[in-house]
């Protein structure tokens, strides 16, 4: 029975280490630091803010700030000191390159794109297309996310069935919080 326990105890302790992700918190847009909003206005001076967050991992802080460029989504991610450090946008699905569409068909040849984006990242202050990540929904109804690089070489897949549900309620009391 000792031993049982002492299993148990280890296994949760290895799922609580394993399981580290990012604290994230809503703030609202005038809350932002001035580094960061100057940093979004300048690169989206048209843009309209929609909403922020502050992200925490360990003493590692960053801003996500979502915004609207005429009909685009963004979310930009950016340090406290205003470095955007990736770009989230939302394109569509005909606007993938073709290396990537060839990739995704013959891997996933029934799955139907719920959310395509362009990831860009900026290096040596430039920027360039690091990956996209599509939402895929298979022809058994299970949702994954696909990393993917511009050369269509899968990176990354992880199965997003929880996590989709999870932000549907989040969405659904915010807007009941609205109300």
């Amino acid at each position: 029975m000792r031993l049982i326990l002492i299993e148990l105890m280890a296994i949760g302790l290895l799922a609580l280490a394993t399981t580290v992700r990012a604290d994230e918190v809503e703030i609202p847009l005038d809350k932002l630091p001035k580094p960061v909003l100057d940093a979004v206005k300048k690169r989206f001076p048209k843009a309209e803010l929609v909403e922020a967050a502050k992200e925490t991992e360990g003493d590692k802080v960053e801003y996500e700030v979502t915004l609207k460029d005429g009909g685009t989504k963004y979310d930009v991610m950016l340090t406290p000191e205003g470095m955007i450090t990736l770009i989230e946008k939302v394109i569509a699905e005909k606007d993938l390159p073709k290396a990537v569409k060839e990739t995704l068909e013959a891997n996933y040849p029934k799955a139907t794109y719920k959310v395509v984006e362009e990831m860009t990242k900026l290096k040596d202050g430039k920027e360039f297309i690091a990956y996209y990540e599509v939402l895929l929904v298979l022809a058994d109804k299970k949702m994954i996310e696909v990393e993917i690089s511009p050369e269509g070489k899968i990176e990354k897949t992880e199965d997003k069935k929880k996590e989709e549900k999870n932000e549907e309620k989040k969405e659904e009391k915010k807007k009941d919080d609205k109300k």
